[in-house]
């Protein structure tokens, strides 16, 4: 567990150069900024009209989006491009060690809910995480959500396959919860731990404060999450000032970025709903992990929660030489430790042999590449 990453090869690298930039750009905009579910018919029929509408929570028509349950087992890879780029032809497959229903919490090991981002899904952005989970005994589950297409209000994004996670972050949150109930139910666990990468954290925080989510949840741990929203190296900020000034400018970016992206967009109502009382509820314990290096959720420090039970995280304190981006996070072995950690994880020294507690590592992961 200890031992560094072994090292990537640059030509695999190169070969999704140009889609590498070209998604990047896209999974930015979507993770990155959104507001309510709104077609784009009845979008475009609202901008023609005149109507200055802010673009919120209660924007126009409202789509329903929907949630799969990965199946089968992908590929374990070391950096999110190569998920990536398994995931396009079978985007509904799950990471590997996830989604065994037949698996049993024992040893009190609380069963992992393993929730995505904005364009991601279960399988590339878990990966790399969930054998690791899996391996330390614990049951992992993993649920693609907000499935939304583009016509419905999803945004262009939800043109590549597996681009999930753009549907309205409410509706996603409802999704979440009968997936926890259903995840109770097979592993027979009262509570369940969850790990939320970017929108992942905030669908997480949604169901916690809103759907019941407090008394079904030990533990929520989340990476690089838009707990306080994005000014995306501050253009969601300069959105936000001109809407509210009367002129509607996130409608026609929410035909692209889709609703979940635009509710994510510091200031949104969305998120004054969400935060308003607190950050955090009783009974739940919060472990928050932040990047200096993230591109999505600026600036990173407004992924910090604040509240009782709250441990907050710089990825880079003590480990200047993990560099990993808002897509890298989920790839770095320091964070996975941190995660292991948290959930007083513990590897087998051998297979079928006695664990030992995971330490927290320190080990080199590269911007955007891992």
């Amino acid at each position: 567990m200890g031992q560094a990453i072994a090292s990537r090869g640059w030509r695999r690298r190169l070969m999704g150069g140009a889609i590498a930039v070209a998604a990047v750009v896209s999974l930015a905009w979507g993770a990155a900024a959104p507001a309510s579910a709104a077609t784009q018919q009845g979008l475009d029929a609202t901008i023609k009209s005149g109507l200055k509408k802010r673009v919120a929570d209660d924007v126009i028509l409202s789509g329903s989006s929907t949630s799969k349950v990965p199946a089968g087992s992908g590929k374990k890879e070391d950096d999110f491009w190569k998920a990536f780029g398994n995931g396009l032809g079978n985007p509904d497959v799950a990471p590997p060690g996830a989604n065994d229903w037949n698996c049993k919490a024992s040893d009190g090991r609380t069963p992992v809910v393993l929730v995505h981002g904005t364009w991601e899904n279960a399988y590339n952005n878990w990966a790399y995480l969930s054998p690791y989970l899996k391996r330390a005994g614990m049951c992992v589950f993993a649920l693609n959500y907000g499935i939304l297409s583009a016509a419905g209000g999803g945004g262009l994004g939800s043109a590549i396959p597996g681009a999930y996670g753009t549907g309205d972050i409410a509706q996603s949150a409802e999704q979440l919860a009968s997936f926890v109930d259903r995840v109770r139910s097979s592993t027979g666990a009262s509570k369940v731990n969850i790990v939320g990468h970017s929108q992942g954290g905030l669908v997480a925080r949604q169901y916690l404060k809103f759907d019941g989510g407090a008394d079904k949840v030990d533990r929520l741990v989340t990476l690089g999450a838009t707990n306080h929203g994005t000014t995306l190296l501050g253009i969601g900020t300069l959105g936000r000032l001109i809407n509210n000034a009367g002129i509607d400018v996130l409608g026609p970016i929410a035909l692209g970025v889709g609703v979940s992206g635009i509710q994510q967009v510091y200031d949104s109502e969305f998120l004054k709903k969400l935060n308003a009382g607190g950050d955090t509820v009783p009974g739940v314990k919060y472990t928050v992990i932040g990047t200096k290096y993230d591109e999505v959720t600026t600036p990173y420090q407004s992924t910090f929660l604040n509240g009782p039970d709250v441990r907050n995280i710089t990825l880079q304190d003590g480990c200047g030489i993990d560099t990993s981006d808002h897509l890298a996070l989920s790839y770095s072995l320091r964070a996975v430790s941190i995660v292991l950690n948290t959930f007083s994880a513990k590897i087998p020294v051998v297979p079928g042999g006695p664990g030992v507690p995971v330490p927290v590592v320190c080990s080199p992961n590269a911007w955007l590449f891992g």
